[in-house]
């Protein structure tokens, strides 16, 4: 980092360093990593270094839109910044990884659109990793005011096959009063690079915010996602399709937590398993004191293409006040006989009918992205993982 830096953020980092040390490694007894694979955890031999290179695609901005790289806004917004920046709990495990993030967090993006205020178009980042044995901290902290509307998609992928590394990312996702945001992470990292990613979202009164994550690359990878509805009339989506294949390993923990009555949330996870592959989906609704006419919902679906993948669901609620719908589930299943039967008796071969089948089993969360170029960027980058497999 430079000199001309705020001097909050060097205090921060220093207390977060002391942090990860003092907090301890998750362990088998630890209900947020059950089912998780701890091995993946040992992260000696990977140097903090940053190691990725960004490249942004920006807009044509409206004016006072604010788009700059993460260290750009800590010198010339560092009290915008400071106002949001992990503000939250880390309440899914991995709270020591995220004091890591904290403590050698260099690059990243920073949005801030003021009220009534919209982008037309998504705002882009693409993270390169390279080097190995390397790691990349990148935090994505975006704030709409009042009635604002924005869209970012974040990419990740690897500059080499072969390169062995680590990313700790964090976002802070922070949707004011009566504003849209919409958040897609597509992470295509190499198969032999891991990747741990918490995602903060804070839903304003009658806003609406959206988080997409697709899962294509990297041996493991684990995603924490809250979505805290703080006033009235908060609805949250929280969206997510995974690829897995050969061996990799996905860890998906969610957690949605309504503070407020009359809010919604809508979860909808879908993983389709290749291989020896495994995944693993735990998920909380909780419903505060007070937070009466609360709607929520939680699904998890698993698509298992051979008998040697291995999904795990565990969805749960807690309710604390009256007059809610909610509802949670998980379903696993396998492709029949009869619906290859079906495609194959109108000229399609099994290969691609089974293919044609996955891909559309994946189809209807991506819709729910409601934007024409986030879509078309998931779409092409599951084609891609479809391809390899």
């Amino acid at each position: 980092m430079t000199a001309t830096l705020p001097a909050w953020f060097a205090d921060l980092q220093q207390s977060a360093i002391k942090e990860y040390q003092d907090l301890p490694m998750p362990s088998r007894s630890d209900e947020n990593w059950r089912f998780g694979n701890l091995k993946q955890l040992d992260f000696e031999d990977f140097t903090p270094e940053e190691s990725s290179e960004i490249h942004y695609q920006i807009p044509a901005l409206p004016d006072g839109v604010i788009c700059l790289p993460f260290e750009d806004a800590l010198e010339q917004h560092g009290d915008l910044v400071k106002e949001h920046f992990m503000k939250s709990e880390t309440r899914l495990g991995s709270a020591k990884f995220a004091a890591l993030h904290k403590a050698n967090v260099k690059s990243g993006l920073f949005v801030y659109v003021p009220d009534g205020v919209k982008v037309e178009q998504p705002i882009e980042v693409s993270h390169v990793i390279s080097g190995s044995n390397k790691t990349a901290f990148p935090h994505t902290l975006i704030i709409t005011g009042k009635n604002a509307e924005v869209s970012v998609l974040d990419r990740f992928s690897s500059a080499n096959e072969d390169d062995t590394s680590l990313c700790i990312a964090v976002n802070d996702l922070i949707a004011g009063d009566g504003s849209k945001l919409t958040y897609c992470a597509v992470q295509e990292l190499n198969l032999v690079s891991r990747m741990i990613q918490v995602n903060v979202t804070k839903v304003g009164r009658d806003a609406h915010a959206t988080a997409f994550t697709l899962n294509t690359g990297a041996q493991w990878a684990r995603n924490e996602a809250l979505s805290l509805m703080t006033g009235e009339g908060a609805h949250s989506d929280m969206l997510s399709c995974s690829i897995p294949a050969g061996s990799q390993q996905y860890d998906q923990r969610t957690y949605q937590q309504h503070a407020a009555p009359h809010t919604n949330s809508d979860l909808l996870y879908k993983n389709t398993l290749y291989g020896n592959s495994k995944t693993v989906f735990s998920g909380l609704i909780l419903v505060d004191e007070g937070a009466h006419y609360t709607d929520a919902y939680q699904t998890c679906r698993n698509l298992l293409m051979e008998d040697s993948t291995e999904a795990n669901s565990m969805p749960g609620l807690e309710i604390n006040a009256d007059q809610v719908k909610c509802s949670h589930g998980s379903t696993s299943a396998s492709i029949s006989d009869e619906e290859i039967f079906y495609l194959c008796a109108r000229g399609i071969p099994p290969h691609s009918a089974r293919r044609l089948i996955a891909n559309g089993f994946s189809v209807d969360v991506i819709e729910r992205l409601g934007n024409e170029r986030l879509e078309e960027v998931v779409m092409e980058a599951l084609d891609r993982k479809f391809v390899a497999i």
